[in-house]
């Protein structure tokens, strides 16, 4: 009986131990606050990567790769006249494809031609050039044409003024909830960031769509518009409560 006693003794101490140190770890577990900010900063893109395709169907293999080479060629004539650096324009392995039909009573394929590509792709650095430079292009004969894809120069400066931004507006917003819970904000012990930017609204720059500008004079007023660089942080801070 004696030994049993000692057993629940031990037990009781076990846990009032356990208790305590329960309430030790809570009482010393730091009193946080996790809040959010977004920044954005906009600006106006300075380069465009353009990919100026050539397309050609023939009967004749050597026929619609003398026509793709020809157009290429001009194209390239025309990077050089604009000025523009040839290290910024590229252009890729030409792609030939014969094509075929299905001759149900035969069964049997045959051969009725040849698919032609190539493309130029060209990093444009002056963007005062971008509407000659489309408009011409389709002239000599580019008859598939991407969205310019925009981008600016500063682009890191730009996404860490953002991310400047969102840290700043983390801390108002938690100096906010901070002051409603009658406390007041302590040093920040955690900031996870991410940032990006998101380019100007395009329209779909089909050829037909080019070649009705050109014939406007619309390529030569073509405007970007503007980029939004955008910041995101998750911070945690000390909450540090008011004296009473």
């Amino acid at each position: 009986m004696r030994f049993r006693t000692l057993q629940l003794a031990a037990a009781v101490a076990c846990a009032l131990l356990a208790s305590a140190v329960v309430q030790g770890a809570e009482a010393e577990r730091p009193r946080t606050i996790s809040v959010s900010g977004q920044g954005e900063v906009q600006a106006e893109p300075d380069r465009a990567v353009l990919s100026l395709g050539v397309e050609s169907r023939k009967l004749k293999m050597e026929e619609a790769r003398a026509e793709v080479t020809k157009t290429v060629e001009a194209v390239m004539k025309l990077t050089r006249d604009l000025k523009i650096d040839p290290k910024y324009v590229r252009t890729t392995r030409i792609n030939v494809q014969p094509e075929y039909n299905w001759d149900n009573n035969a069964r049997e394929r045959n051969l009725i031609g040849y698919f032609v590509s190539r493309q130029v792709e060209i990093e444009l650095r002056d963007l005062e050039k971008l509407g000659q430079l489309l408009e011409k292009s389709i002239d000599l004969g580019v008859n598939q044409l991407g969205d310019p894809r925009l981008d600016s120069s500063k682009r890191k400066d730009l996404e860490r003024e953002a991310l400047a931004k969102a840290v700043a507006d983390a801390k108002l917003n938690a100096e906010a909830v901070a002051k409603a819970a009658g406390a007041r904000l302590g040093a920040p012990r955690t900031i996870s960031a991410s940032s990006g930017f998101v380019p100007p609204p395009m329209p779909m720059m089909k050829v037909q769509m080019a070649r009705a500008e050109a014939a406007d004079g619309a390529a030569g007023t073509y405007q970007s518009g503007q980029m939004g660089f955008n910041g995101t942080v998750q911070v945690e801070y000390d909450l540090i409560p008011n004296s009473p």
